[in-house]
This record gives structure tokens, sequence and C-alpha cells, in this order.
């Protein structure tokens, strides 16, 4: 249960209570940027055998809290585990991404997916969290995740990543029926994963848009973010949700109204005019660029400076990047953001000391 956890700053956040300092945890922390995370996916000897092995996702979920002072950790998994449990043939090309053998184009392709059991398909997901939960002895919150159905639908239409999308939005405008059917059947799936996660030990959940910028406003609202209230509607109320669409910056205002309790923000906003055009209605998580991270401990620090400045006084603000981190960044350089994170955002807060949780 979340007061049985030592560190609860994010979910004071995300619930705009007040916090010592602001919370800081990174999109993709667990991965390719550690070592030590390099040295279990070699051992795994790929990446859906380390994602479908419970034990060595557990261990690469804790890897990053065990370098840094983190306020969360989010379950090592990915956005295309239902899919991949709809039997799509789901399989990783090398550089080229995540690509599926049997893409969904026609009605009857829609009609034939089944929806996944989250106890017997997924379970090995549900078994990842309640090993890093005993793993995290309560230290901080842990964050399970989907992808949204939108996003979700582009990769299973298309048969992996894409430049232009051409597929699904062709099927967008010419059956735009056909595509509800599949992105309605997927939010029954990603409802049904979820809740699965939280029985399992979740104790945030967030949904992953990151293909919603590709729509016109008109289409963002009909075919990605109607599906994405479904779902967080579905969840239970005490379980605090973020929802992030990348480049969906002009869309905040619609954005609020999923219900949920934070937003996610990519780096093409600035934290300060989101915070003023929505207001006190939900927190915001962000938004650092990645890129800021390859750049000197001086500079890392200045540009969090300013980012806290932008968000200003009080609760609300959970301190991550603008998207993923990215391969190359050295892992320093993420123990001088988080540190700094901490430390110039006690200005911002009523109570004035945030070294109480450090490693509890």
């Amino acid at each position: 249960m979340p007061q049985t956890i030592k560190n609860t700053r994010i979910l004071s956040a995300l619930n705009k209570q007040p916090v010592d300092c602001t919370p800081v945890w990174v999109m993709r922390q667990a991965g390719r940027y550690l070592p030590e995370y390099r040295k279990i996916r070699q051992q795994a000897g790929d990446f859906l055998t380390l994602c479908k092995t419970p034990e060595l996702a557990c261990e690469v979920t804790l890897q990053p809290l065990e370098r840094f002072d983190l306020d969360a950790a989010i379950i090592f998994s990915d956005i295309l585990t239902i899919p991949d449990a709809m039997n799509l043939g789901l399989y990783f090309a090398e550089g080229e991404g995540p690509k599926f053998k049997h893409p969904v184009r026609t009605k009857a392709d829609i009609d034939a997916l089944p929806i996944p059991c989250p106890g017997k398909e997924l379970n090995y997901v549900m078994q990842a969290i309640q090993h890093t939960k005993q793993g995290l002895a309560n230290k901080v919150p842990l964050i399970g995740f989907a992808g949204s159905p939108w996003t979700i639908a582009c990769y299973m239409v298309e048969g992996g990543a894409s430049k232009t999308f051409g597929i699904i939005k062709k099927m967008l405008y010419q059956s735009p029926e056909m595509l509800h059917t599949l992105l309605d059947k997927l939010a029954t799936s990603i409802s049904h994963y979820l809740q699965a996660q939280i029985e399992a030990g979740a104790d945030i959940i967030m949904l992953f848009d990151t293909w919603g910028g590709i729509l016109t406003p008109e289409a963002y609202q009909l075919f990605s973010l109607h599906y994405m209230k479904k779902i967080i509607a579905s969840l239970p109320a005490h379980i605090p949700t973020i929802m992030f669409t990348k480049n969906g910056g002009l869309w905040l205002e619609q954005m609020v109204s999923a219900g949920s309790n934070a937003l996610g923000l990519d780096w093409t906003i600035n934290i300060g005019d989101a915070r003023q055009r929505i207001g006190d209605k939900v927190s915001l998580q962000g938004n650092l660029d990645p890129a800021i991270l390859l750049s000197s401990p001086d500079v890392i620090v200045e540009k969090v400076s300013q980012l806290l400045a932008d968000y200003g006084p009080g609760t609300g603000h959970i301190f991550n990047l603008g998207h993923g981190i990215t391969p190359d960044v050295p892992p320093e350089h993420v123990a001088i953001l988080v540190d700094a994170v901490h430390d110039l955002s006690q200005q911002y807060h009523t109570q004035s000391d945030c070294s109480d949780d450090k490693n509890q």
C-alpha cells in the first residue's frame, strides 16, 4: 500500500500535496546507457527474453535505483507486450526496431485478435512486478505502464516503426469504423493489463502515447484521447496515473479532461507556459531535453535550475526528461541531474530538507 512506502514524494506530487523537494525519475532509466544493463542484456541473449524473464527484468529495474537517488522505479518491460500476446509475431530487427510478422490490415485480422489474459500470456510482467516490489522493500513507488491504444495500433498496422504512418492513416480516413474496432479491443486489453499490474503491486500507472502527436487535432481526440480516457476511467481511483503524448503540447487543455493525475510533457513546450494554461487541474511531468545530458555538468545544472524556475513554486511537478534517456549518456551525468533537482528545488517548496529520504 502507498502509505508503507518510505519515499512518497512522487505520490504526493501526483496528488498535489506538499513535498520537501521536487521528485525525479527518468524515462528509460533502466537501459543501454548503464554498463550493468548491457551485461544482463548480453546474458539474456535478446531483448524479448530479457523482458520475459521476471528475475532479469526485476534486476534491470532495480539497477538505476542502486546508482541514483531516484524517487520512483519503473518496471522494465515494453509497450508491445500486448500485441506480442496477440500472436502477431513480434521480433526486433537489429538497427531497425520492433517488427511484426503478422501485421493487422483487415477486418478479419482485427476480428481474429484475442484479448490476452494478463494472468497467462502476460504473467511474466506480473511476476516481474512482484519480484521488483520485494526488491524495492518499500523504498520508492513502482510505476507500471502500457502503450496507448493508438500507439500500439500504429505498430500493429504498419508492421513496425514508420516514418510516414501511411498505412494506418489510410485506414483512419478510409475505414474509420474498422480502426475504432481495433482501438476498442486494444483499450479493453490494456485496461485488463493495467489492472493486473496494479494487483501485482504497481503504485502508479503511466500511459505512453508515443505517436499521438502525428494526428490532426480532430483525429487526436477521436482516435487517441478518447481511448486513453476509457482506460483511465477503468482503473481504481486511488492509483495515480500519468498520461504522456509526445508532441501533444497543442492539446493540453483537452488532455486534462482524460482524468489522469499528471500530464507528461516532451521538451517542445515550456513547462511554465503549460502550467499557466492548465492551472492546478493536474500535475505536470517533465520535460528536460534528453540531449542536455550529453553536455557538461555545468550545463546540466544550469538547465535543471532553469526548468525548475520555469515551473515555479509549489507542488505538482515531477521532474523528468521530455522523452527517454539515450544510450550514449554518461551515467555520471544522470547522478548530476538527480542531485541537482533535489538540491535546487528545495527553495520552491515549503519544507526545507530533502536529504531525509535519501538512502532509505
